[in-house]
């Protein structure tokens, strides 16, 4: 998994020495991008994060289309996984995220503050301030939990998963939408250079916070291969987990069922 001695228990941004640690500066981090973070998620993607909710959601229509499942998207940042999944199907979607200025963004695009031309016209809702470790919900809540890009950003992984679990009703659903590493070979090399050079530049400029940015690529090093957390999460408890992995393997959507 990732980098020789990388931490394999959850993420470690640089100078945290504890799980208490690392949420506090993620938090941090995520709280100051949270102005530009749409902007550079689909501007440094090539609006590819748009496509990958959508396949997202595509895939998981057979839950969205039933008028009374609840759905959960953790980790949700501002939204735009939340809206997705609202837009393809009838469910309830509420949010849940750690990082107030993040949900302050995903709140406005619910009641129309940042959108223009009606560009939610289902609005999710509503958004939780909860940290994804110890969840302000009943056991046996939902019938999808899903995440994009911020599972990865835990402190414990398998804590992450057992708390989901937990949350989740019997025969419930988790979806994990992650970065991954490619595999060796010209293209896999030229989107590491990118990844680990451009982008932190790009993002720390606009943004106003290199640090945010070049833990991205170091985040994603070091996080399991879509095969690696497979094995976690049947580890953890959920009995039938499935991948697929897109975009010349840098993306991949983990399910799995309660």
């Amino acid at each position: 998994m990732g980098e020789p001695g990388a931490p394999t228990k959850g993420t470690r941004p640089e100078g945290a020495v504890s799980e208490t640690d690392a949420s506090k500066k993620v938090r941090e981090m995520f709280t100051q991008i949270a102005p530009r973070y749409d902007l550079l998620n689909h501007l440094l993607s090539i609006e590819l994060d748009r496509l990958w909710r959508a396949r997202t959601a595509k895939h998981l229509r057979h839950i969205l289309d039933r008028p009374n499942a609840l759905v959960l998207d953790l980790c949700c940042g501002t939204g735009d996984l939340a809206f997705a999944l609202a837009k393809a199907g009838k469910a309830r979607i509420i949010g849940a995220d750690f990082a107030h200025t993040m949900l302050v963004r995903a709140r406005g695009k619910a009641t129309g503050v940042f959108s223009a031309n009606n560009e939610f016209p289902k609005a999710p809702g509503p958004f939780f301030e909860a940290d994804a470790l110890q969840l302000p919900f009943a056991d046996n809540s939902f019938d999808l939990v899903t995440t994009a890009f911020g599972f990865r950003n835990l402190a414990n992984y398998e804590a992450g998963l057992q708390e989901i679990r937990r949350v989740l009703k019997p025969g419930g659903t988790v979806a994990i939408l992650e970065f991954a590493e490619p595999p060796e070979g010209w293209l896999g090399n030229l989107y590491r250079w990118y990844f680990c050079n451009v982008l932190p530049r790009i993002g720390g400029l606009i943004s106003g916070d290199r640090v945010a940015y070049a833990y991205l690529p170091k985040s994603v090093a070091r996080f399991f291969r879509p095969a690696e957390l497979a094995a976690l999460m049947t580890t953890v408890g959920y009995p039938s987990v499935e991948y697929r992995v897109w975009t010349f393997g840098t993306v991949a959507l983990h399910t799995g069922k309660r």
